[in-house]
């Protein structure tokens, strides 16, 4: 089968990629010329474990191309998938603008009857508003020819990414005719063989999916952070009630970890879209506007902490933190809580040491300009030269290097032992014996 993905950003080329490993023939188009000659060079343009194997193994089996021209990549294919970013408009709402245009292309150079698959996170209705487009570029033509458009959301983790597409639990499938149905059955036949479970249900359905599983997701992450808040005033460790509440099997284990709040790209702004679109139908999201209050509220805890230890008065305070992304596995820095955090310390007048393994470049990018150029916020090159003469460590994202410090060697580099925990990844009893004063989230 011959596909053509439209947009080479992260959804895009993990497709791209997986469905080439399992020997589809697959062009990525993108508009960045930049990157797609970066992509042809083996310059994979975002980090995502095992991602650059998969590509470099398949463009050079020819499985696997790029190219900036949509019309010349649909020459030779009948499969066509939309996976171009839905930013939020102002109003939280998803900006649907690039999908229509890709649909509208599409539109102007379709030449026989084809699958048009919307793996973007769109909102419910968007299929139509896509066939409508494509519709009306025909009928400008002046030629009729057959098409269906397929909702396929998917469900990939920053991190794991390449695992969760080829070992999916499940593949959610919005199909509305025989032939499409046909068409995405043989595409993921591959990945069935291997045990995932193909869901079919009507394209509004698939839709509707993809915004209820991660605002669910969402809502355990909130819910959670609003029980070690309450855990923290009532003398009660968080992490003695989440181990019991996991024991329940309807509960389980997933996503009720406390901590510093959710980002990426991902569940902030699907927990607004969906919102936006309950508002747009006349009801109340009581429960969704609950999740994102107490997100932008657990976004500061870490602030908090540090100010209750070295005074709201940081002036020639220094504070290391440790992970600047999201989460672990990922450069991604959209909407994570470092950058709240560091704006926060900076606007107080402390001096910022941060260091993350891999997200350095984009938090260049992502945080505040002046203070790097003023040298208030630098990046350090290793973890330990970011804790040197420090007056407090905060840890935001928990990657595997930082779960078993050396706090001997920390309590001599800092110039103050203070250690804040944002993931809970450290035994209180033990740091303390260090002689540190530490903080974490939900423990006494």
């Amino acid at each position: 089968m011959n596909i053509v993905i439209v947009g080479s950003g992260y959804v895009g080329l993990v497709t791209g990629a997986c469905l080439a490993e399992k020997g589809q023939h697959v062009t990525c188009v993108d508009i960045s010329e930049s990157r797609i000659e970066g992509l042809k060079r083996g310059v994979v343009p975002i980090y995502e474990p095992g991602l650059d194997e998969i590509i470099d193994r398949n463009a050079k089996v020819g499985r696997l191309e790029f190219t900036t021209s949509l019309p010349d990549a649909m020459k030779k294919a009948q499969v066509y998938c939309i996976a171009v970013g839905t930013p939020p408009d102002e109003d939280g709402s998803a900006d649907l603008s690039h999908v229509l245009a890709v649909a509208r292309e599409i539109g102007q150079h379709m030449t026989e009857r084809s699958v048009i698959i919307n793996k973007s996170t769109v909102p419910v209705g968007t299929a139509d508003r896509v066939r409508a487009a494509v519709d009306a570029e025909l009928a400008r033509r002046g030629v009729q020819i057959e098409f269906d458009v397929v909702s396929n959301p998917e469900f990939l983790k920053e991190g794991v990414a390449i695992k969760d597409f080829m070992e999916p639990d499940r593949i959610v499938l919005g199909v509305e005719s025989g032939h499409a149905r046909q068409v995405m059955d043989e595409l993921y036949a591959p990945f069935a063989q291997e045990g995932a479970r193909i869901i079919h249900m009507r394209v509004r359905d698939a839709e509707m999916t993809k915004y209820a599983a991660n605002a669910m997701l969402a809502t355990r992450i909130s819910f959670m952070n609003e029980i070690a808040g309450l855990c923290e005033r009532l003398g009660v460790d968080v992490e003695s009630v989440r181990e019991g509440i996991s024991a329940d099997p309807r509960i389980g284990t997933r996503f009720i970890r406390p901590g510093a709040g959710y980002g990426g790209s991902c569940l902030p702004k699907d927990v607004r879209a969906l919102a936006r679109m309950a508002h747009s139908a006349g009801f109340d999201p009581v429960l969704l506007s609950a999740v994102e209050h107490r997100n932008d509220q657990q976004k500061s805890r870490l602030y908090e902490m540090v100010s209750s230890e070295l005074g709201d008065d940081l002036r020639g305070k220094t504070v290391a933190v440790w992970g600047l992304a999201f989460k672990p596995g990922t450069d991604d820095m959209r909407e994570a809580p470092s950058i709240t955090l560091v704006e926060s310390l900076l606007k107080a007048g402390a001096l910022v040491r941060a260091y993350d393994p891999e997200a350095t470049e984009t938090a260049r990018r992502a945080m505040p300009q002046d203070p790097q150029a003023e040298g208030t916020l630098r990046f350090m090159t290793e973890q330990y030269e970011a804790v040197e003469g420090a007056d407090a460590l905060v840890l935001v994202t928990e990657w595997p290097q930082f779960r078993a410090p050396d706090f001997a060697r920390l309590r001599t580099q800092m110039r103050y032992p203070v250690v804040i925990d944002g993931r809970n990844q450290y035994q209180p009893d033990e740091v303390r014996e260090m002689g540190f004063r530490y903080q974490s989230v939900g423990r006494p």
